[in-house]
């Protein structure tokens, strides 16, 4: 870092991920971190960094692998990232890339550091399998067995059942609810039908279909292959080009049978996958030769009851940065809105143009707005083009910085939702 005052905003140089895979797919056989080192020297690679001068590696993810517990440090090392440059690990559910792109922005804003590389990873494919709790304090006794004899009778007083491993499960821990229980009452409650959910699953895909094919995500791209085919993996396989209204219509509820609205078709696939960002203060990329795509400006993070507003974090951050920015949602051209479901979607925007949400929950006297579809997901989404916990967040941002140059647009709008009932929303600013 250099000891010369200079100006202290964070800018986004550049951001890269790779094609995102359907779990069990292209990238079933890899750790997240063999997929945060990937997308990390694809970053470096494109953007021409010298690693020796990197201030810090941020990374986000969700499940962790007990063999790198710190995955951002693991894959930074493996990238070729020096010893001397520190790097750590955030998790924050569905919005932990997005808290390791604010947490880089923190360091520049500070004067902390200039150089960021900010990310997240995640594999869906092979997610930690435990034993139940009588077989795991067995196998920790079990390191002080002797002999043959001790370890039989570690096996005193279990039960055959005991023995069955614990299905992963993707639940809230505070309220023992899965998050498409949550998606379909918060439909419900917003009055968000079957129809509109899978109507909006099927503009995702067909969004990101047509991106694919006027060559908008490329920009987004890192291709790579993975051993020992090496067979090249160079777009995403989550979108589906010839899903139909009628295919979406014939599925079955998920969640909450019979009269659930929530389904495969609507809900974002468990995807694997992984994303990055450099990240610098605005002087220093500019004296590095570089031309920023953005200004990161207002963010926030929200957080609300997870047994009632499990996923409607975004309706309540958005305004918050609209505000501090003093921007309307006239202003943006630009919206960058995770989709976990398509009825979760729905819901927020819904709010968002309620009075009495406005009212009863934000304590405005009047709704925040209505957001025009036309600037949303543009080039598909969470739906389409997939969900890798830890790296959605600065996918979205990446998206939005690179919609912005094409579209000539000047104010981009982030945000998302993440289990725990939090929520998170950013604002960029496209420099000229």
């Amino acid at each position: 870092m250099s000891d010369t005052p200079h100006d202290h905003t964070a800018v986004l140089v550049d951001g890269c991920r790779l094609p995102f895979q359907r779990s069990g797919t292209g990238y079933a056989d890899l750790m997240a971190y063999d997929m945060g080192r990937m997308v990390l020297r694809g970053l470096l690679t494109r953007t021409g960094l010298s690693p020796e001068t990197l201030d810090r590696v941020v990374m986000g993810t969700v499940i962790q692998d007990v063999q790198t517990s710190n995955v951002a440090r693991e894959a930074a090392l493996a990238a070729g990232i020096p010893n001397d440059v520190p790097a750590f690990t955030v998790t924050m559910a569905c919005i932990s890339s997005n808290q390791a792109l604010t947490s880089g922005v923190d360091l520049i804003r500070v004067g902390i550091a200039d150089r960021i590389v900010a990310g997240g990873t995640e594999t869906l494919s092979d997610p930690p399998v435990r034993v139940p709790r009588p077989v795991r304090k067995r196998l920790f006794e079990a390191r002080k067995a002797q002999n043959a004899i001790d370890y039989l009778q570690l096996f005193d007083g279990l039960d055959p059942s005991d023995l069955i491993p614990e299905a992963p499960s993707i639940e809230e821990f505070s309220t023992g609810e899965v998050m498409g229980e949550s998606a379909d009452r918060l439909a419900a409650a917003f009055g968000v039908s079957r129809r509109e959910q899978d109507e909006y699953a099927l503009r995702s895909h067909r969004k990101a279909a047509a991106a694919r094919e006027a060559g908008h995500l490329d920009a987004d791209l890192y291709r790579t292959a993975v051993s020992p085919d090496f067979d090249p993996i160079t777009t995403d396989n989550v979108i589906r080009d010839d899903t139909s209204l009628d295919k979406l219509r014939s599925l079955p509820p998920a969640f909450i049978n019979p009269f659930g609205t929530v389904t495969a078709g609507n809900s974002s696939a468990l995807t694997d996958g992984a994303s990055a960002t450099l990240v610098m203060s605005k002087e220093v990329a500019e004296g590095d030769g570089y031309t920023p795509e953005a200004a990161l400006r207002s963010y926030t993070y929200v957080a609300q009851d997870p047994g009632t507003e499990l996923l409607l974090g975004p309706a309540y951050a958005i305004p918050q940065v609209l505000d501090d920015a003093g921007l309307t949602l006239d202003d943006i051209g630009v919206i960058e809105l995770h989709e976990a479901f398509a009825g979760q979607v729905l819901a927020v925007l819904e709010a968002l143009q309620s009075d009495t949400f406005a009212e009863e929950q934000l304590g405005r006297n009047s709704a925040v707005g209505t957001v025009d579809l036309d600037t949303v997901n543009a080039w598909g989404g969470s739906l389409s083009l997939g969900h890798p916990f830890g790296a959605t967040g600065t996918r979205l941002v990446t998206t939005a910085a690179h919609r912005l140059g094409v579209e000539d647009g000047r104010w981009g709008l982030v945000a998302a939702c993440a289990a725990g009932g939090q929520g998170h929303a950013m604002l960029i600013e496209r420099l000229p």
